[in-house]
């Protein structure tokens, strides 16, 4: 408390913040770092929730370094305020003291379903139950956080953190259906013949892209997404270490440069990998990963290869499994290599659209969307929002952009529900 408090009191609490333009959901961060300076953790608690859902999240997840902090006045002196780390202690000091209470809105302006139960749909949900909406999220997993579950690694951002946040999203209303796969198990009309008005989606981009190289289809290879995942169920003793697929002692190679793939190869060394070496086809300052995720990971012993790419992929006679043609600037080297894990971006699955006419895509997959109503698909009442729709960015980004959405639904479902009146007068 005492150390949060006095790097609180450094704020300069500037009159053109710079580190609020710097936040994509406009954080009003001045404001609750001031309540905190003065021991008000429950008032700058108030101000966090007016604009963020899931603060303990982003005050572990959030590129700092280029949002928030990388805009403060102080860090042109060398030594900026600790924005995230701030945030996340007053996150984590409510939930451990069980301070907020917020009122539960009455659900009279309608009813909206959720696919999907992360960042996005997380953010919808909450938006929309405070404007007093009536709000049911339906989520493929038996657990609730979707990528904040499944695709962070629990040493960045703790599996109980998530659950904490979406309790709290619980008691605004929201209710959380697990196991249940739209499209499969219930579509888009079925939702809208249950009495739905409106219906988000926020299913993400889980479906990879491939490696387009000879030996592309090898058995070697995984991607990212999925092997984050399978690690993520088996610190959850859902799955046993062997259904990973992935020896001990191995030598790993990952193809990416992004945050992703900084998680994927500290989590290949933590679950034994004997050499881990990422592979990026450009140089250090052209790396989508965060300099800190970068530089952890060099101190955990992740190698690099810049300016290098996998050519092809072939059986290896003897020692490892199998062998691969990396140039590495200019020049073909065969290097020895138990797995492939794939972290170049992925694109959305079809299970809704496929099952749902009137959804159109573009030639990638992502759903198209409108600018006004903003978010809505070309089915109407269908809306979307982050990765799903194209807005592939941060856990933060996706929230902005939920954020919106959530307006336009509003503003959509009170427009549909004047008419209803009319029509009935």
């Amino acid at each position: 408390m005492a150390e949060a408090i006095a790097e609180a009191k450094r704020c300069l609490n500037c009159k053109a913040p710079q580190c609020k333009k710097g936040c994509p959901i406009g954080n009003d961060i001045p404001d609750w770092i001031h309540e905190l300076s003065m021991g008000n953790i429950g008032n700058a608690m108030n101000i966090i929730n007016a604009k963020s859902n899931l603060p303990a999240v982003c005050g572990r997840v959030c590129a700092h370094e280029r949002q928030c902090e990388g805009h403060c006045v102080m860090g042109k002196l060398g030594d900026h305020i600790n924005i995230g780390r701030l945030e996340r202690f007053i996150a984590d000091f409510d939930t451990q003291m069980n301070l907020t209470r917020r009122p539960i809105s009455a659900k009279t302006r309608g009813k909206v379903a959720v696919i999907g139960s992360g960042p996005a749909g997380i953010t919808v949900a909450g938006e929309l139950a405070r404007k007093g909406f009536n709000v049911d999220i339906f989520e493929m997993e038996k657990r609730a956080g979707g990528v904040l579950t499944f695709g962070i690694p629990d040493y960045r951002l703790p599996g109980n953190v998530v659950d904490s946040e979406i309790e709290k999203i619980k008691q605004l209303g929201v209710k959380v259906l697990v196991g249940v796969t739209v499209g499969p198990d219930i579509t888009v009309d079925g939702l809208f013949d249950n009495g739905y008005d409106a219906i988000f989606m926020g299913t993400g981009a889980g479906k990879p892209k491939a490696l387009d190289i000879e030996g592309g289809d090898s058995k070697c290879i995984m991607q990212a997404i999925h092997f984050l995942r399978l690690a993520s169920m088996y610190n959850n003793k859902v799955i046993r270490r062997r259904d990973i697929g992935l020896k001990t002692n191995s030598r790993v190679f990952i193809v990416g440069c992004g945050n992703t793939a900084m998680d994927a190869a500290r989590t290949a060394l933590r679950l034994g990998a004997q050499e881990v070496t990422v592979v990026y086809h450009r140089g250090i300052e052209n790396m989508s990963a965060l300099r800190a995720e970068y530089d952890e990971a060099v101190a955990e012993g992740v190698k690099f290869l810049w300016y290098s790419s996998i050519k092809s992929i072939r059986h290896n006679p003897e020692g490892t499994d199998y062998l691969l043609a990396m140039e590495v600037e200019g020049v073909v080297t065969d290097m020895p290599a138990d797995k492939v894990i794939i972290a170049v971006g992925s694109r959305p699955a079809s299970r809704i659209v496929s099952t749902t006419d009137g959804i159109e895509t573009d030639e990638n997959g992502y759903v198209i969307t409108r600018e006004y109503p903003f978010g809505m698909t070309t089915r109407k009442g269908v809306f979307a929002g982050g990765d799903v729709s194209g807005n592939q960015a941060t856990v933060v980004h996706a929230m902005a952009n939920a954020r919106a959405v959530a307006e336009s639904i509003a503003s959509y479902v009170d427009a549909i529900n004047l008419l209803r009146t009319i029509d009935q007068q």
